[in-house]
């Protein structure tokens, strides 16, 4: 087994391996993941953090041992809390990072990171807190940064930065927490989930006080939530059915 670690900014992660592959998620500084197939140009990369899947250009990491690899599995990910921060590369350069990336792998790469970062578990009270920082980001599918961000990867991220583990996408994030019957039983923190006509979950956002959800969907915005799920308030209409509540902390 070879491993690698993400050195730059943002990569891209794409569904196939072509520059034009959709990009279903994308690799923040200091992620850390296994190489599970190799091409010309490409590699097939499973993520430590939430063990999601997909190809990343092959000039855009770099490889580490395997003890390293498993050092920075075991550590507590010390998360950087700042919508944008800088490190200081081995060259003496400055390179910009943006919330959620991860500094425990800055010595093993020479770089030098003064900057605020996280490194515990926080309260549920503080995940309103975080989400309200991404409000208006726009939307992007595959995106985590404040630069743009997916529904889905906007509440892995919040979660993140508070010391929480939540899986990639929205009907994977469903698979965990506990089940709330009705919406009055919800916390602010809790996730709503929403689905398609398919019955396939879809969209997930954050609860917030008084029946309201900060989401992404065409920015992170925040809309009202009722029993039939997210009522738009530039539209004034629902633009997602509501499926299941989950609290997660």
């Amino acid at each position: 087994m070879e491993y690698g670690l993400c050195h730059l900014s943002i990569v891209p992660v794409r569904k196939e391996p072509s520059d034009i592959s959709e990009m279903v998620t994308q690799l923040l500084y200091g992620d850390h993941f296994k190489i599970i197939e190799q091409r010309k140009n490409w590699v097939r990369i499973r993520i430590s953090f939430d063990e999601y899947e997909g190809w990343i250009d092959s000039k855009q990491f770099v490889a580490v041992s395997s003890e390293n690899y498993h050092r920075l599995d075991a550590e507590f990910p010390k998360t950087t809390t700042n919508l944008v921060d800088y490190i200081t590369t081995e060259n003496h350069q400055l390179m910009a990072i943006s919330a959620g990336a991860v500094l425990n792998a800055a010595s093993i790469l020479n770089h030098q990171a003064e900057v605020e970062f996280n490194t515990e578990i926080l309260s549920k009270e503080k995940i309103i807190e975080t989400a309200l920082l991404y409000l208006n980001v726009p939307y992007l599918w595959g995106g985590k940064t404040p630069l743009g961000i997916d529904c889905s990867g906007f509440t892995q991220m919040v979660y993140k930065l508070n010391g929480h583990k939540l899986l990639r996408d929205a009907k994977q994030q469903a698979t965990q927490g506990e089940t709330l019957s009705f919406i009055e039983e919800s916390e602010p923190g809790d996730l709503a989930f929403f689905d398609n006509q398919e019955g396939i979950i879809t969209h997930v956002g954050i609860i917030m006080p008084d029946q309201h959800i900060i989401h992404a969907h065409g920015k992170v915005r925040i809309d009202k939530l009722d029993h039939t799920g997210i009522f738009n308030l530039d539209s004034k209409k629902h633009s997602h059915k509501l499926r299941v509540i989950k609290r997660m902390v």
